[in-house]
């Protein structure tokens, strides 16, 4: 691991943190306890003190131009994938665009935060909220599950913390076109399945996903859709 690695006890948001104090090196930041830990928009994440994975890595990209900034996302969702794949377990997914799935159920989420310098990435803060060894989840997000629910035993949180940051600079760094894995790896990538947009519900499959990250699906009427985040939302808990 090349990076430095920083543990703080508690923190309001380890993003927020680096935001403050990172500076031109890369770095990871990560806590037992983030009073405002935040997900994608104003969602928020839920994690028992020292059960889980809050971190975050400061990254400078080498003149990724700004166009491309999307392979940061597939390669951290890849990279965690990776690692969880590594640590035993199966039937992990990517839910577009950066979330974790185990099956149905929701094990990590993913929020970038990227700086850009005239047509290049600068920087990018990687937050990552992974729920490890947290047994009962209280809030009313719709299918949390943690490494400990599916697999039935404790993880090491730093020895693990340091596979996913091993894989995510192995990610990052790699030259190889990462989109074909990443089309691959993709939560309901096979099949038909409900979607919400702003004009109501419909049945669509998965075509796949454009380099700038926009979703590309086919509904059951022969219509291609294609949306930005946040434009389309997956109906969970049907087929």
């Amino acid at each position: 691991m090349a990076v430095e690695l920083l543990k703080l006890d508690e923190t309001v948001s380890t993003n927020l943190w680096l935001r403050e104090h990172g500076g031109r090196e890369d770095m990871v930041v990560w806590t037992d306890y983030q009073s405002a830990g935040r997900g994608c928009g104003t969602n928020t994440w839920e994690s028992e003190r020292g059960q889980n994975l809050l971190f975050s890595m400061l990254y400078h990209p080498d003149r990724l131009p700004a166009a491309q900034q999307f392979r940061i996302s597939m390669a951290v969702a890849l990279a965690l994938r990776d690692e969880l794949t590594r640590q035993g377990l199966a039937e992990v997914t990517i839910k577009w665009p950066n979330d974790i799935y185990w099956r149905d159920s929701k094990l990590a989420g993913i929020l970038i935060e990227n700086q850009l310098h005239g047509a290049f990435l600068q920087s990018s803060i990687i937050g990552v909220g992974l729920n490890v060894n947290q047994e009962v989840f209280l809030s009313d997000a719709p299918n949390p599950v943690s490494m400990r629910q599916i697999a039935d035993r404790r993880f090491d949180r730093e020895s693990l913390l340091r596979g996913v940051v091993d894989a995510m600079e192995h990610r990052l760094k790699t030259a190889a076109d990462l989109s074909d894995q990443y089309q691959q790896a993709l939560y309901r990538r096979a099949g038909v399945y409900p979607y919400c947009d702003m004009d109501g519900r419909f049945e669509a499959v998965l075509v796949g996903v454009k380099p700038d990250g926009r979703l590309v699906l086919r509904d059951t009427d022969g219509r291609v859709r294609t949306y930005a985040f946040k434009e389309v939302t997956f109906c969970l808990g049907t087929t």
